[in-house]
C-alpha cells in the first residue's frame, strides 16, 4: 500500500482500494516493466508527500507530467535540478518577475521549496509514456484527482485554487466552498500564455488572499544553484 507519510494517509486510504484506482495500478505495473514511465515510480506521488492535506495553502493544477528524459519528478511545473527550465515554466517566471517585487528569474526549474510552504503541485494525470503528451489521461488518474480536488474543497481553512488552461478549469466544477479562492487563466505555455495569463498576477493575489486569512504568504523565490 502507499504511504504519504502524512494526513493524506487516512484520507486516500479508501480510495487507493476502488476499483479503478486498482486498475490504475495494473496497468502502470504492465507499463513500467515494458515502456518507459515518466516520473519513476518512487516518485509518482510527490505532490501529496510534499504537501500535506492539513498544510496546503495553494492547489496549482497542472496537466500531465513532463515526458522528456529526466524532467519530471511528480511535482506539476517542476524539473529536478540540472534540467533546463522548460517554456511553461519559464513563463510562470516572467509573470512572477512582474508581479512580485524584488523577484529575479532564477537559473532552474526545482519548486520544491513551493510545495514545503503549501503549494499543492498536482497534475491532473500523474504519469505519462515517454515522448507522449497525454498517454496515461485516460487510465483513470482524472478520478483520483478529482477526489483530491473534491477533498480539499470540504477543508474549512481557506486555500487559493490556481487553474490554468481548460484541464484545470475542468476542477472548477469541484470546488463550492465559499471560503476558498478560484484564480482562472489561460495556461503559461508559450501558445497560450498571451491569451490572459501574463498580467493575471495571481501569485501576489494568492498571498494577498493568504494574509487577510491569517496564514502565512508564499515566498516564491526559487534561489539559483
Amino acid at each position: 500500500m502507499i504511504e504519504f507519510g502524512n494526513d493524506w494517509d487516512a484520507l486516500l486510504k479508501d480510495e487507493l482500494k476502488k476499483d479503478y484506482y486498482q486498475k490504475i495500478r495494473m496497468i502502470l505495473k504492465s507499463e513500467y516493466s515494458s515502456k518507459t514511465i515518466y516520473p519513476d515510480m518512487y516518485d509518482i506521488f510527490n505532490a501529496l508527500k510534499y504537501t500535506s492535506y492539513g498544510d496546503c495553502k495553494v492547489v496549482l493544477l497542472g496537466q500531465d507530467p513532463y515526458h522528456g528524459e529526466g524532467q519530471a519528478h511528480g511535482l506539476a511545473f517542476s524539473v529536478k535540478p540540472g534540467i533546463k527550465t522548460p517554456p511553461s515554466l519559464v513563463n510562470m517566471y516572467k509573470e512572477l518577475k512582474e508581479d512580485i517585487e524584488g523577484f529575479y528569474i532564477p537559473n532552474n526549474g526545482h519548486l520544491t521549496k513551493w510545495a514545503k510552504q503549501g503549494v499543492l503541485l498536482l497534475n491532473t494525470s500523474l504519469t505519462v509514456i515517454a515522448n507522449n503528451a497525454n498517454s496515461h489521461s485516460s487510465i483513470g488518474w482524472q478520478e483520483f484527482t478529482d477526489s483530491i480536488i473534491k477533498l480539499l474543497n470540504k477543508r474549512e481553512k481557506p486555500m487559493v485554487f490556481l487553474l490554468w488552461g481548460n484541464n484545470a478549469r475542468r476542477k472548477k466544477a469541484f470546488i463550492t466552498n465559499p471560503a476558498h479562492l478560484v484564480l482562472e487563466a489561460a495556461h503559461p505555455s508559450p501558445l497560450s500564455a498571451y491569451n490572459g495569463f501574463f498580467g493575471c498576477r495571481h501569485f501576489s493575489k494568492a498571498n494577498d488572499f493568504l494574509v487577510k486569512n491569517n496564514q502565512l504568504p508564499i515566498d516564491w523565490q526559487i534561489e539559483n544553484i
